[in-house]
C-alpha cells in the first residue's frame, strides 16, 4: 500500500515513519513531486487536517493523510490551538512562537496544557480522522535539545523531563502524534484483513 504523508516538516516525517508498518510505503509531498503550500485555512485543528487531505486527493490524485497538530493551553483560553505554528507570525519560527508563549504564561501558575493531534486520512474515497491528546504542564523555561516545536517547554504528565529531553521512542509511545498514529495503523491493519 502507497500513501502520502502530507507534510514538508521533516521531523513529522521521521516521527511518523518510525511508527508505520512495513508494508505502507510512505511518501512525502516532495516525492509526488508537491512544492507548494498546501492550504492550512481552517479555524480548527480537524478541519486543517481534513483540507490538507483532500487538496492533496484532489490535485495529485494520491490516497494521503494529513495531520495537524496545535497546543492548547488551558490559560491561555486553548491558545495557540490551531494557529500554534504561526502563533508569532506568518514566519512560522519555532523560537519566536516559544517566546511568546512564555511571555503570555509569565504570571500565570496554571501551566496545564495539552498537545492535539488530528490526522485526517483519505483513502478509497473515504475519508476517516484519527485523534491523539497528550496532557501535560509548560514549564517556565527552555529544557533539552531534542524535538521541535513547543518540545523544549512541554512537560507530559508524570514526566521529569520536557519531551526535548526524552528519547523518539518515548515521546512516540506517550505523545498525542504517536497516539493518533497508533489509531491511524489500527485502521489500516483492520482493512487490511
Amino acid at each position: 500500500m502507497q500513501l502520502v504523508f502530507a507534510t514538508n516538516n521533516l521531523n513529522k516525517l521521521k516521527e511518523v515513519q518510525s511508527l508505520i508498518p512495513i508494508h505502507v510505503q510512505l511518501l512525502s509531498l516532495k516525492d509526488i513531486g508537491c512544492f507548494e503550500d498546501v492550504p492550512e485555512t481552517q479555524l480548527t485543528i480537524e478541519g486543517n487536517a481534513v483540507q490538507k487531505a483532500e487538496y492533496i486527493k484532489e490535485h495529485y490524485g494520491f490516497d494521503c493523510f494529513a495531520d495537524d497538530t496545535g497546543l492548547e493551553v488551558e490559560a491561555l483560553n486553548g491558545e495557540p490551538g490551531v494557529f500554534s505554528a504561526r502563533y508569532a507570525g506568518d514566519q512560522r519560527n519555532a523560537d519566536d512562537n516559544t517566546n511568546k508563549l512564555l511571555k503570555n504564561l509569565e504570571n500565570q501558575s496554571n501551566r496545564k496544557a495539552q498537545f492535539k493531534t488530528v490526522i485526517a486520512l483519505h483513502l478509497n474515497g473515504k475519508l476517516e480522522t484519527f485523534t491523539g491528546f497528550c496532557k501535560g504542564n509548560i514549564t517556565s523555561e527552555r529544557h533539552g535539545v531534542g524535538g521541535f516545536g513547543y518540545d523544549p517547554v512541554f512537560k507530559a504528565e508524570g514526566y521529569n523531563q520536557t519531551f526535548a529531553e526524552i528519547t523518539l521512542d518515548e515521546k512516540n509511545s506517550i505523545g498525542h502524534r504517536g497516539k493518533a498514529v497508533n489509531k491511524l495503523i489500527s485502521f489500516l491493519k483492520s482493512i487490511q484483513d
